[in-house]
């Protein structure tokens, strides 16, 4: 698994400041997709040890997300696993999959499920068929509760 960028979000991740990394080699191919190049093959070897500079760089993250490439989950699953028991912050994934993948939900936190849909928009668009999902691990094994409408803002919201 190789990433072509890291950088401190706010927005992706309800109340976290998440290390965004954008994965490349993304399977999906969405059409009209904000990200194209992650279609590739390109970038640097996501190791332990790339993991280890990133969270140096950014201490304050309280999230990790994996934003585009999830062609292989058992990647995903063993690098949240090193990150959550080393660093003890959040997990997050954006995944084009059309449906959750329940092997991956014992590792996340966050799991942002559906293609890119141009018709339907992204998660801040009412009629999207992107969900974003907050993982309960703790009262309710492995909960999923959708938090999608927590980037759904209007005049009247303010």
């Amino acid at each position: 698994m190789k990433y072509i960028s890291s950088s401190i979000v706010l927005e992706e991740i309800p109340d976290e400041i998440s290390l965004a990394l954008e994965i490349s080699n993304c399977p999906h191919h969405c059409k009209n997709c904000h990200s194209p190049e992650l279609r590739e093959d390109i970038g640097i070897p996501l190791t332990e040890d790339e993991i280890e500079k990133l969270m140096m760089r950014y201490p304050d993250a309280s999230c990790v997300l994996f934003m585009g490439g999830d062609k292989d989950h058992s990647e995903i699953i063993n690098l949240a696993y090193y990150i959550k028991d080393k660093y003890k912050v959040k997990i997050g994934m954006y995944s084009g999959d059309k449906e959750v993948d329940r092997s991956l939900i014992p590792y996340l936190d966050y799991y942002k499920v559906g293609p890119y849909i141009e018709e339907r928009g992204p998660l801040n668009n009412r009629n999207t068929n992107q969900r974003l999902y907050r993982i309960n691990h703790r009262k309710i094994l492995n909960q999923m509760e959708d938090i999608t409408d927590r980037f759904w803002y209007s005049a009247l919201d303010e």
